[in-house]
């Protein structure tokens, strides 16, 4: 097993130097593997590659644990999944900031589960609320709760918003109030712009852009890699509330406007 890690890290770091996109929860990923190495790294909130025509397309699988202990993947099942599969890194916890799970219950639970994962570490994905105790400011709480504990490479963000340069504004803010993060961001996309897809094309390609050139961010994911009737049928929330302008697939499989600038 050891060789077949070696392998597997030495391949996604090879990939990782030409680009730091990924998709997040993907549905036929072979189609952005174009070679160029512009999308490295798929995920899907989950510790089990997602079901599709072509495997991972070619493309690094990222475990995650988001929750404390899912029915569909059972914390208990962690270790022996990297074992198996050799993920080069692991997302932890999906927006616990905002789902009730506090900061010191998460680093105590990320000590006893995370911490022993001989990988590539991500601290939760916190989400852009700027309430108290939530986003940044929970971050900051957990890093607190550690201790120095808590092991990992990378801090996470999400962000939902109205402009590109509110976004810009926000991951700018986020790296001087943690100079030493190097982040991935693994969900964002305008909320719903009245303008649908035409908007989020725009906004992609200037954040594509900002954030390949932005050395603190190592991976970043646009929500979301499915199309508008999949978002509907699966995440009816998401697709209300982020719109369906940002699915990177339209309704008969094809790459749709914001997909194809991903590549």
């Amino acid at each position: 097993m050891l060789s077949s890690v070696v392998v597997f890290l030495s391949v996604f770091a090879g990939a990782a130097q030409a680009g730091k996109r990924g998709l997040c929860w993907p549905w036929d990923p072979g189609k952005f593997n174009t070679g160029d190495g512009q999308v490295v790294a798929i995920y899907d909130y989950e510790t089990y590659a997602p079901p599709s025509s072509n495997g991972n397309g070619g493309l690094a699988f990222i475990g995650m644990q988001r929750c404390l202990d899912c029915s569909s993947s059972p914390i208990a099942d962690l270790y022996s999944r990297w074992q198996s599969q050799g993920w080069a890194t692991v997302f932890t916890l999906n927006e616990p900031d905002i789902n009730g799970i506090t900061a010191s219950q998460a680093a105590a639970w990320y000590i006893q589960y995370i911490n022993p994962l001989p990988t590539k570490k991500a601290l939760p994905a916190v989400s852009s609320s700027t309430n108290p105790s939530e986003g940044l400011n929970w971050l900051s709480e957990i890093m607190s709760a550690c201790n120095g504990e808590c092991q990992y490479d990378y801090c996470n963000m999400h962000w939902y918003g109205s402009s590109f340069a509110e976004f810009q504004s926000y991951v700018e803010s986020a790296h001087t109030q943690f100079p030493c993060c190097q982040w991935v961001i693994t969900e964002f996309a305008l909320q719903n712009p009245s303008g649908g897809q035409a908007d989020q094309v725009t906004f992609f390609q200037q954040a594509f852009s900002f954030l390949d050139s932005a050395s603190y961010v190592t991976l970043y994911f646009s929500f979301v890699a499915t199309s508008p009737t999949l978002l509907q049928q699966n995440d009816a929330s998401a697709a209300s509330y982020v719109g369906t302008g940002s699915c990177l697939y339209n309704d008969d499989g094809s790459l749709s406007a914001v997909g194809s600038s991903m590549i």
